[in-house]
């Protein structure tokens, strides 16, 4: 196939030079591709990134919260209130969103989670917890376990889910070996 117009070599040089895309093409290679500015604007928003991350935690354990509320309530014959749960959720999602946001995927837990440090101080948490709510459960006080119990299953759930397996596992056997020794129900 023969192209519909024929230029010489020089005509086609004339036509390039007064156009100016050779020097635009040039402008362009000094100037951030699309990737380098995909690349700067995720490099900005790692702080946008994190509080996603964290909120993506922080909902679903809110729910749980205000579940276990709900629970406990029910457990003792008592009706958990909007104004009991607005109570809770005011008191304790704060708490639980700054515990979450500086310990969930970007900032310590995930991107560190691999890391000994972190495994230690989740496992800690986890053998305080445990024990501690069980043992309310099976002889503290209606009142004590209505206002600590849902936070301590909050908290022992999230440590849980942070944790790796062997980890996870040793807390569960030292929560049970817990409850046989003090021979709690």
């Amino acid at each position: 196939s023969k192209p519909l117009i024929q230029l010489s070599e020089e005509e086609q040089w004339r036509l390039i030079n007064e156009s100016g895309v050779l020097h635009q093409v040039a402008a362009a290679e000094g100037a951030p591709s699309s990737e380098g500015m995909k690349q700067s604007k995720e490099e900005e928003s790692p702080l946008a990134e994190e509080i996603f991350d964290a909120v993506v935690l922080i909902i679903p354990f809110t729910f749980l919260l205000v579940m276990m509320e709900i629970l406990i309530h029910q457990q003792y014959g008592k009706v958990a209130t909007l104004k009991i749960l607005t109570d809770k959720l005011i008191s304790g999602v704060p708490i639980l969103s700054v515990f979450i946001f500086y310990s969930a995927d970007r900032l310590l837990a995930t991107r560190y989670k691999s890391h000994r440090t972190m495994q230690f101080i989740f496992f800690v948490i986890a053998n305080v917890v445990g024990p501690r709510m069980v043992y309310l459960l099976s002889r503290g006080s209606w009142l004590v376990n209505m206002k600590q119990c849902p936070s301590l299953a909050t908290i022992w759930v999230y440590t849980i889910f942070q944790l790796d397996l062997g980890p996870a596992v040793l807390n569960l056997a030292f929560v049970v070996a817990y409850v046989w020794w003090k021979g709690l129900k």
